[in-house]
């Protein structure tokens, strides 16, 4: 994905006339490709062991584990890539080609993999009924999230700037791109206005689960209510039944495993003889209004970013993030544990924004000091690989591509496969244990295959880019 990939190389060859002489690429930030190889390693972890270890799952609704941290810290790597990406592009309207080009990719390849098109891994056969099309999900998030801030980054910015002067001190870079945070601060209003002060009334929907005793029936939720935050009744869920239709959605929602809805919360299990009704619909985790606010997530990515080009010592930049990312974190976890605005990766909610963005701020900072200051790329050479083709990794790892092409091929029955040999018999036989098994196999048969994978591409000079 062009915006997990994120081109910070700054090719300055895309802003020169083709008869110009072609100048060098300058350096990449490895950190960035870094942080970025990590969220990809995170991803394929906690979408493939989260099941047998869900504390690194997704919380069931309110509450933050290792999941949740995944998709906000791809919108900050989107918007630090940014000013990076367009900053050698002085021609407007050639910047816009490319952003819709993008974009348009993106929603391509996201409704491909999760619209409801592949099977893969488990399921080997493909396609889609339109009536329960799945709109929404990771990429088309990040489709709009990069569409919103590339024009706003595009629009806002003085096009015949190809070289931005450095700024002094820490405030003025705030005042310099002060088109930005206005344009935030809109997004916000926008979205608590509608959080809180949509009416939300009872509303009903039919269960299309073959597994469920109550497949076929039509149940009723009962709202009528106001600037409610729990599952059922919150303006995010009604806003995409209304608009996006509630057969569009996703099927298989974290709050199944809340305690409300089965005994083995917060493991997957059957429902409570007394679980409410809403335990059974769907709710899109990637819907329109949380995903207006996840676009708040990119607008802090693109500060970092515009902070990495201008301020021009290692000392101003760490000053900056260091303080800007304390203070969010800070600020997201007043919100939660004062009960004031939960922690919510559904919702998408103001604390959930700033706890996840400070703490992007902090790893990015982090890993910015041990390579790019230290100079120890060695250590973290196998996330730098993932990092610099993070889209193909995406599509075949935690996209399942690669694993339903492996499955395949099976011999006499569909679970007699490679994949399921090698789980049984090389990580959970040896262990004893299922869950420790799965965990090991995640790790050393996915995520470390995939090291391997893209460290010989990156050798070939092999990179997907979009």
């Amino acid at each position: 994905m062009a915006e997990i990939k994120g081109e910070h190389s700054l090719n300055v060859s895309e802003a020169l006339p083709v008869s110009d002489k072609k100048l060098p690429k300058t350096k990449r930030v490895a950190s960035l490709d870094i942080f970025r190889g990590l969220t990809v390693a995170l991803m394929i972890l906690v979408d493939d062991a989260g099941g047998q270890w869900p504390m690194i799952g997704h919380a069931p609704w309110n509450g933050c584990n290792l999941a949740d941290f995944v998709m906000p810290f791809f919108l900050f790597i989107v918007g630090m890539a940014i000013p990076l990406a367009l900053k050698r592009i002085p021609n407007r309207l050639l910047a816009v080609k490319k952003v819709l080009v993008r974009t348009l990719k993106l929603l391509f390849w996201g409704l491909l993999l999760q619209g409801g098109f592949s099977h893969a891994p488990d399921d080997l056969t493909y396609g889609v009924d339109m009536k329960h099309i799945r709109w929404c999900g990771i990429l088309q998030r990040i489709a709009l999230a990069y569409l919103v801030v590339a024009l706003v980054e595009i629009f806002s910015r003085n096009a015949q700037a190809r070289d931005p002067e450095p700024i002094q001190g820490q405030l003025s870079i705030f005042k310099l791109y002060y088109w930005h945070w206005l344009v935030g601060t809109g997004i916000l209003t926008v979205y608590l206005t509608l959080l809180y002060g949509i009416h939300v009334p009872d509303w009903q929907f039919t269960v299309h689960n073959p597994d469920s005793i109550y497949n076929g029936t039509t149940l009723t939720v009962t709202c009528g209510v106001r600037g409610k935050l729990d599952p059922p009744c919150n303006a995010v869920g009604y806003i995409d039944r209304e608009v996006l239709g509630i057969n569009h959605m996703y099927k298989r929602p974290a709050w199944r495993r809340s305690e409300a809805c089965t005994e083995k919360s917060p493991y997957e299990g059957p429902f409570k003889r007394s679980a409410p009704s809403w335990c059974y619909a769907p709710f899109e985790p990637e819907g329109i209004l949380s995903s207006i606010s996840a676009i708040l997530s990119t607008i802090i990515g693109l500060h970092f970013g515009h902070v990495l080009i201008h301020l021009q010592n290692h000392a101003s930049r760490l000053k900056h993030w260091l303080l800007l990312g304390l203070a969010l974190l800070t600020s997201g976890l007043i919100l939660h544990f004062t009960h004031a605005i939960p922690l919510n990766k559904q919702l998408y909610t103001l604390s959930y924004v700033c706890v996840t963005s400070g703490a992007a701020a902090l790893l990015f900072s982090a890993f910015y000091i041990m390579v790019d200051i230290w100079g120890l790329t060695l250590l973290f050479l196998p996330l730098k690989w993932i990092g610099m083709n993070a889209m193909l990794v995406y599509v075949m790892a935690a996209g399942g591509i690669f694993a339903g092409f492996v499955n395949g091929w099976y011999y006499d029955d569909p679970h007699n496969t490679l994949i399921y040999w090698i789980q049984k018999h090389v990580f959970i036989k040896v262990w004893h244990s299922r869950r420790v098994g799965i965990l090991l196999y995640v790790i050393f048969a996915e995520i470390l295959f995939w090291v391997v994978v893209a460290g010989i591409l990156h050798r070939l000079g092999i990179y997907w880019k979009l």
